[in-house]
């Protein structure tokens, strides 16, 4: 029999505290009622004694110290699953919000998700097309990877997540299973209303699950957000052989929710005011991605986050690059130069890209052409750099010939349109088009073999 507490003993902002508590366990889900008509939900996230602090999703507005009740459910938070979630939109709890009726439930899972047996995963192999050439080219996002991408304030992220949404596949020749999970944390009403327009008018939908915190959603939601939506990517991974794609934007809010709460609690700060235990809970989302042997799905991360100040030692970004495989970086100065997706290879690395491309996933040359075009364009800024000092025309033929290369490499290679989405096999020969304006001597990073049979020098 459940026990019905009436009255609160206190309330700070969207946390409550209830004494004289008995039985109740940590992550446990509480209902109230509110003067006996409206219904909220919280979670517990600290027992001191029969003390008990909790979170309150919908905030405590209209609660009083006199007029709420409170029942301990005995579970955790949990979701409703199905595969008919594909194609619906959510709020930030996993309560549809798209007018399309109720959700047909298979089964239900624990929020908090079941931690991967490190002996059970299996390494990242085979790459998700992007349609994008900086990333498909020169980063490969990989299966079971998470590869974060580094934005910032008024640089646009938001077109480039909803243009991944939109071409996202396995490769032209998979006949497997493929899906989308876009998780929005904190994002304004015309940022939800982008991506919804965006999806729905380009046909994606029916493969797109979305979850949308808005910026006036209570901020204990926004915590919960990427956690409810990583529990229907496994499921739809794991149970029902899904390759699923989680793209989670923008990790930034979540973790300033974090702070917030964080303070609400009392809590002693760590770096820039966050709790002490940022990483432990970004650990806790971007580890749920992987691949479980015998098993034929993935969950793939690729979560968005904003440095403050464009300062990528900020915790956010810092904590994160340790975490993940990688990242992806976007520059205010190429976005500027109206580059877009305005993405900066130099400081942008995936660590899993060499074992999922190559012959067999890709095309043998794809590792090669890659250093290559690094090392060509990492000589670019050196000749530039030349340049500003004793002017373009004291530099070296060859120099010349880099300035060129960057030039092309920058407007016709990272950049490309809007809704341009390039096959592997455009991006990899756009790519030796580049070398071939280069000496064959200054293509020292690549094998002769592939040189031979994939440089064609332009004025041969």
């Amino acid at each position: 029999m459940s026990i019905e507490y009436l009255g609160l003993s206190n309330i700070n902002g969207p946390l409550i505290v209830l004494e004289g508590i008995q039985d109740a366990f940590y992550d446990e889900i509480v209902e109230f009622v509110v003067n006996k008509k409206e219904k909220k939900i919280g979670r517990i996230i600290e027992i001191y004694e029969d003390r008990a602090v909790i979170q309150v999703f919908e905030g405590t507005e209209n609660m009083s110290l006199q007029n709420t009740h409170t029942k301990l459910t005995g579970k955790p938070m949990e979701i409703g699953l199905s595969t008919n979630m594909l194609g619906r939109t959510f709020n930030g709890i996993g309560q549809p919000i798209d007018d399309l009726g109720p959700i047909s439930i298979e089964k239900k899972r624990d929020i908090n998700g079941l931690p991967l047996n490190p002996v059970e995963r299996e390494y990242p192999r085979n790459y998700i097309h992007t349609g994008i050439s900086a990333i498909d080219g020169l980063t490969t996002l990989i299966r079971g990877q998470k590869l974060p991408i580094f934005s910032g304030n008024g640089l646009p992220h938001d077109q480039l997540a909803a243009q991944i949404v939109q071409q996202a596949s396995l490769g032209a020749n998979s006949d497997e299973s493929f899906g989308i999970v876009f998780a929005a944390m904190g994002v304004k009403h015309d940022v939800a209303n982008f991506f919804r327009k965006t999806f729905e008018n380009s046909g994606v939908s029916d493969h797109v699950a979305m979850f949308l915190n808005l910026a006036n959603d209570p901020v204990v939601e926004r915590l919960i957000t990427p956690k409810v939506a990583l529990t229907v990517a496994e499921y739809l991974a794991f149970e029902k052989s899904m390759h699923i794609l989680v793209i989670l934007t923008d990790m930034t809010s979540f973790a300033e929710a974090m702070r917030e709460v964080s303070s609400s609690k009392g809590e002693i700060p760590s770096r820039k005011g966050f709790p002490g235990y940022l990483y432990s809970e970004l650990a806790t989302i971007y580890e749920r991605a992987g691949i479980v042997k015998g098993i034929n799905g993935s969950v793939t991360q690729l979560p968005i986050l904003t440095m403050p100040n464009d300062d990528i030692t900020h915790p956010i970004p810092d904590l994160t690059g340790y975490i993940t495989e990688g990242q992806v970086v976007l520059d205010r100065n190429m976005n500027g130069q109206s580059i877009y997706p305005p993405i900066n290879i130099l400081p942008s690395l995936s660590r899993l890209m060499k074992d999922g491309i190559g012959e067999g996933f890709t095309r043998k040359d794809h590792q090669d052409l890659a250093n290559q075009l690094f090392s060509s364009y990492a000589k670019v800024g050196e000749a530039r750099n030349l340049a500003s000092v004793i002017g373009e025309d004291e530099l070296s033929p060859v120099d010349k010939k880099y300035l060129a290369f960057g030039k092309d490499f920058e407007e016709h290679y990272i950049g490309q349109g809007k809704t341009e989405n390039r096959s592997m096999e455009k991006t990899l020969n756009l790519g030796w088009e580049l070398l071939s304006t280069l000496p064959r001597e200054e293509l020292d990073r690549v094998d002769t073999k592939i040189l031979d049979e994939f440089y064609h020098p332009q004025d041969s």
